[in-house]
């Protein structure tokens, strides 16, 4: 699809970049991004990829806005408390680019709609809260060879990598099971520095646009670590895991169904 005239002013500090150009801008229109979680990290990296122009793009969360959620989930503001946090999100993202084609799924992602939800877009980007949201992620974006991103934020450290499943590390080969209730703490818990949030969700979103443009070196089988309170920002490589139960065999042509890989954890519930 051809950008307009005012699509090209719009994105001409993209057009301009040589590996970007008229078509990448295309590619980026014509793409679709599902973000999970309209929360610290879903905020700025849902933010950043409207104003880049990915065409359509999905937020999935069945919460509202609180008082609590203001120091760090920057679409979200005083006068939105109560509101759905999907639609709070719109509006603003709407204000941004009214050309972003957005959907909104208010409801629960959880292992009965995870698959179909999934399914209708091109990359899924994670910015949920809590182990149980990310393994159902993880297990239903293996199971449909979903190309996806992940990242968690605690106190001061950001941590993220990507996964193309049936190639490179996933979740589960990292973190093969639940940690006992209780060892690890929630933001909720321990506390989050608001600017870990803005750095993680801004790099979920250059990621995203990277991968959509088919530029650089993804960060699969790289986890990407970041200490706010130092300002450091250090690599652990990661490898595949022959046990692991999400995608030991994603290579070999089987996809485990998700109702298998979610034996592996409590329940499967997001948020």
């Amino acid at each position: 699809m051809e950008l307009t005239p005012d699509q090209r002013s719009r994105y001409s500090r993209h057009i301009l970049l040589p590996e970007v150009g008229l078509a990448g801008q295309k590619r980026l229109k014509d793409s679709s991004v599902l973000v999970v979680g309209a929360g610290g990290l879903g905020c700025p990296a849902a933010q950043y990829l409207a104003a880049a122009g990915v065409g359509r793009l999905g937020l999935a969360d069945p919460d509202k806005v609180e008082l609590g959620n203001l120091q760090r989930q920057i679409l979200h503001w005083d006068k939105d408390l109560g509101r759905p946090k999907v639609a709070s999100a719109a509006e603003k993202l709407r204000g941004m680019n009214p050309d972003l084609e957005l959907v909104l799924h208010e409801t629960r992602v959880d292992e009965k709609n995870a698959m179909q939800l999934f399914r209708d877009y091109d990359l899924v980007v994670d910015g949920t809260d809590n182990f149980q949201s990310k393994f159902l992620v993880n297990d239903a974006c293996v199971s449909l060879g979903k190309t996806f991103l992940h990242a968690g934020i605690l106190r001061f450290e950001g941590q993220m990598m990507a996964v193309k499943p049936g190639s490179s590390a996933c979740f589960r080969c990292v973190f093969s099971s639940m940690p006992a209730a209780g060892t690890v703490p929630s933001c909720a818990e321990a506390g989050v520095l608001g600017a870990v949030a803005g750095v993680m969700g801004a790099l979920l979103a250059d990621q995203a646009l990277t991968l959509l443009l088919g530029l650089g070196s993804p960060l699969f089988d790289r986890m990407l670590l970041f200490d706010a309170k130092n300002l450091r920002f250090r690599e652990v490589p990661l490898r595949r895991q022959e046990a692991c139960p999400s995608c030991a065999r994603a290579g070999q042509g089987f996809q485990p169904s998700l109702e298998t890989v979610l034996d592996c954890a409590p329940d499967g519930v997001l948020f």
